[in-house]
């Protein structure tokens, strides 16, 4: 299975109550099915309702949907990093609309900061799942989809990086006993590594691309 990442840029930051009791939340359409969004991907609606049902039940019922602020390389919730708790994850139509409570951990605190102020943020689903190419080139997320969060808190959601998610999508997952197991493409995950900071991932991403698609 394949880490799959979907960006979403409508999403509203409210406040409700006054003085100690005030709460930041997040609310707009987190999921859609049965549409071929802009990374190429459909997720068929029963696959969704499905799987929605599943995270609803196992982690929303139970308090325990949590999501964080920046995006990870793994379909594991860092602890450390948890920014909101999902509270509310609901069908309308071929929409999957969901709320989730920013929270007073370190990583929630800085999140209420940047949007205090005026940092555009978004959301973004993480999961992992089979993927199929259809002859049109659109690839349709697989019945075994599992959602890792609904929700992770992302900064410039509107300009994903198509040769980032490449990589991220390069690494195979394995769901066995119960845990997901990452399969690394070792050579590539290596040269990852080695770029620190933005500029040297412009200047080698060709070649790296380039080879990353080698050792597929």
């Amino acid at each position: 299975m394949k880490l799959i990442t979907e960006d979403v840029q409508q999403v509203k930051f409210i406040t409700e109550g006054k003085g100690p009791s005030k709460k930041m939340f997040i609310e707009g359409v987190f999921l859609q099915g049965d549409i071929c969004n802009r990374n190429g991907r459909m997720y068929p609606i029963q696959t969704l309702m499905k799987e929605v049902k599943r995270y609803n039940e196992a982690f929303i019922c139970k308090g325990r949907a949590l999501g964080e602020l920046g995006h990870p390389d793994g379909p594991t919730v860092n602890l450390d990093r948890v920014s909101h708790k999902i509270i509310n994850l609901e069908q309308r139509g071929n929409n999957f609309f969901g709320k989730a409570q920013l929270l007073e951990t370190p990583m929630g605190k800085i999140a209420k900061a940047l949007i205090a102020e005026g940092v555009c943020l978004g959301v973004s689903s993480r999961g992992v799942g089979s993927l199929q190419v259809t002859h049109q080139g659109h690839k349709v997320v697989g019945e075994d989809f599992m959602l890792a969060t609904a929700a992770d808190l992302v900064a410039d959601p509107s300009a994903p990086d198509a040769f980032v998610q490449g990589i991220f999508e390069g690494k195979e997952w394995v769901f066995s006993n119960g845990k997901l197991t990452e399969q690394l493409i070792e050579k590539t995950n290596r040269k990852i590594n080695t770029l620190v900071d933005r500029k040297l991932l412009e200047e080698y991403k060709t070649q790296l691309f380039q080879d990353f698609l080698a050792n597929l």
